[in-house]
């Protein structure tokens, strides 16, 4: 019954359940800016992989390789193989919002040229983060059937992991389109009536970052809670 009440109680419902309705608002945000401007072909006709790599040359990085990578909205930079991935969507397209996401992920490429602190500190952590995100949760709930104190703090300490990852995240996410906006604007890559369009797209891709994060959070903090309840 207590592990009944602990699975339903006031955080669920005050902090968990809000952040959820947030971080699904933010995720259509971006679904519907990406859509609209996906519309809006750019003035000088560059494809996404074409703008990326004029962002790395034109900051002097020759190393990066630019891949196709299936689906929608799958862009990233993977420092492991010093590679930017761009999605379908992205990397042919000349539209406004492609030219804006693969100017941020070519901004994550110059933060790791460059050394970014909070970027390092991310790709440091991962490997115990994957661990944090996968035994946390069953090791809370298995501590909790079973009243294993130790077991609860083990699986918190991990999800801790998982929140730290995130508000690490966030630096690098609004560093990441901050050098690509200016990027753009300073190398006229987009004309300064696109360039406002742009910067709606990455705002509300990263407001899917503060989403997560907000999630997150309140996930830990329900958690702590439930283990002092008891």
């Amino acid at each position: 019954m207590n592990f009944l009440y602990g699975m339903f109680d006031p955080y669920f419902l005050l902090l968990v359940i809000p952040a959820m309705i947030f971080s699904m608002w933010a995720q259509s945000q971006v679904t519907s800016r990406f859509k609209k401007y996906s519309q809006q072909a750019t003035m000088k006709g560059l494809t996404g992989a074409q703008a990326a790599d004029a962002v790395l040359r034109g900051n002097g990085v020759t190393d990066v390789t630019i891949e196709r990578i299936a689906g929608n909205l799958t862009d990233h930079f993977d420092p492991r193989t010093n590679v930017i991935r761009l999605s379908d969507s992205v990397h042919d397209s000349t539209s406004v919002a492609a030219v804006g996401v693969a100017a941020h992920e070519a901004g994550h490429a110059l933060q790791y040229a460059n050394g970014y602190a909070p970027m390092k500190l991310r790709a440091a952590i991962i490997p115990v983060t994957n661990i944090g995100s996968k035994l946390s949760m069953p090791l809370v709930l298995i501590g909790l059937i079973m009243s294993m104190d130790g077991l609860i703090n083990i699986g918190i300490l991990l999800f801790s992991t998982v929140v730290l990852f995130q508000l690490i995240t966030l630096p690098v996410e609004f560093n990441a389109s901050s050098r690509a906006l200016n990027i753009l604007d300073n190398s006229a890559l987009l004309t300064r009536d696109e360039l406002p369009d742009a910067r709606r797209v990455l705002s509300a891709a990263a407001l899917t970052y503060v989403g997560a994060m907000a999630v997150s959070l309140a996930q830990l903090i329900r958690l702590i809670a439930m283990s002092r309840r008891r």
